[in-house]
């Protein structure tokens, strides 16, 4: 349960992250604090009185119950963080530790590296790639204009680089901002991937490429959604009528299809999806607009030339490799979910060889459901199906409506165990 003592709560105090002097309050409530925590860096940089316990920051646990005791002994406690130290920060652990808190936040290092470069960032998604799986993060950028991302060991801008190769994305890398150390430059995925980057560091990454002659910041972010959100499910739908698609011949996942399929491949921020034999990209297209990052297969390339208007249309950004599966899959970064609207046996043994969590099928001849629910059961999926046929109205002579039928198809989604 949380404390409810104002009067002994723990001050979290942010050190600015643009490097401005100090919170204005800091100086007295160091004055009065019979504990301070803080990393080393931030322990060295302010007047912490020298008869004053400190612990500096390594293991959490330790610090968190020296806290405490402070606490229910009544003395005065601080902790020192750097910039909004709300912003994925600590106060979320103190806070699960049941600390009443105080919080004077600064500048935060996301707000700092947005004013480095000059830009607006209320369109922005900030997410973290410190203590957890990486992927998250890179898909963040691999799906929308514009990102921010706070880093760490083994997770920061060379390793995320390397995972926005192939994509079009320029990224902004801020190293030790608010010091003398700083340094802010623009580079490509490729060229972050080759550097060896200073820990702490933040890294923005941007649709459109660098152009040749950037400077260190750019004019505009570009891309940003009007209705400030920019994860949110999309303002117009999802399932849109095949109006909505440039396409050719019907090539098309009709609309009645399309929602029963991306309910199934669940796309989020953060996920990762595959549009094999992608057609018209409407699959692809409603996953990206509902926050996943995506990429299309497809071996036409004029119907690749139809997935890039379309995708530009719904303003969405997708990756299009053109090539013939399963030959095109080699190289891709892992999925987690996986939509084959085309190619035989072949692709999706492949597919399967890569083990996403979910592997959804449309298949309209029905001699190939029972190879491919044997084949997803052999590589340890559950299968699921159903056979989905639509009938529409349409108009008669006179005035009359009737029902056309469209022809029935089977969706097949396994799921991994």
């Amino acid at each position: 349960m949380t404390r409810l003592a104002p009067a002994t709560a723990v001050t979290v105090v942010g050190l600015d992250a643009a490097g401005a002097p100090p919170h204005p309050a800091l100086a007295p409530v160091l004055a009065t604090a019979g504990l301070v925590v803080g990393a080393a860096r931030h322990l060295a940089a302010v007047p912490v009185p020298a008869d004053t316990d400190t612990i500096t920051l390594g293991p959490l646990a330790p610090a968190l119950r020296r806290l405490a005791e402070a606490v229910d002994a009544g003395v005065p406690a601080v902790v020192l963080a750097s910039g909004d130290p709300g912003l994925f920060g600590i106060v979320r652990r103190l806070r699960a530790a049941g600390l009443p808190l105080r919080v004077m936040p600064a500048v935060s290092s996301v707000a700092a590296a947005f004013a480095r470069a000059g830009l607006p960032w209320d369109g922005a998604v900030v997410v973290t790639a410190h203590g957890r799986d990486p992927r998250a993060a890179v898909n963040a950028c691999r799906a929308l204009p514009l990102v921010a991302v706070l880093t760490a060991p083994g997770a920061g801008a060379a390793e995320l680089g390397a995972g926005l190769v192939g994509w079009s994305r320029r990224l902004l890398v801020a190293e030790h901002l608010g010091t003398a150390a700083e340094r802010v430059r623009a580079v490509t995925p490729e060229q972050a991937a080759a550097e060896t980057w200073a820990d702490p560091h933040v890294l923005l990454t941007l649709a459109g490429p660098v152009p040749a002659d950037a400077p260190s910041h750019w004019g505009t972010a570009g891309g940003m959604r009007a209705d400030n959100q920019p994860a949110a499910a999309p303002a117009g739908g999802w399932a849109l009528p095949e109006n909505r698609y440039a396409h050719r011949d019907s090539m098309i996942t009709k609309s009645e299809v399309r929602a029963l399929v991306v309910a199934r491949l669940r796309p989020r921020l953060g996920r990762l999806i595959w549009d094999i034999g992608a057609g018209s990209g409407s699959v692809g297209i409603e996953c990206a607009l509902l926050g996943a990052a995506v990429l299309a297969v497809e071996q036409d390339p004029e119907a690749g030339a139809t997935i890039r208007a379309n995708a530009a249309v719904h303003a969405v950004h997708i990756r299009l490799v053109t090539g013939r599966a399963p030959a095109a899959l080699a190289d891709l970064p892992e999925p987690d979910a996986v939509f084959l609207g085309g190619g035989g046996v072949d692709v999706l043994t492949a597919v399967v060889a890569r083990q996403p969590e979910r592997v959804v099928l449309t298949l309209a001849a029905l001699d190939r459901v029972a190879p491919a629910v044997g084949l997803l059961r052999a590589a340890g999926y559950t299968v699921e199906g159903s056979q989905l046929s639509a009938a529409r109205l349409a108009d008669l002579p006179g005035g009359s409506i009737r029902l056309a039928a469209t022809n029935p198809v089977v969706v097949l989604t396994g799921e991994r165990q």
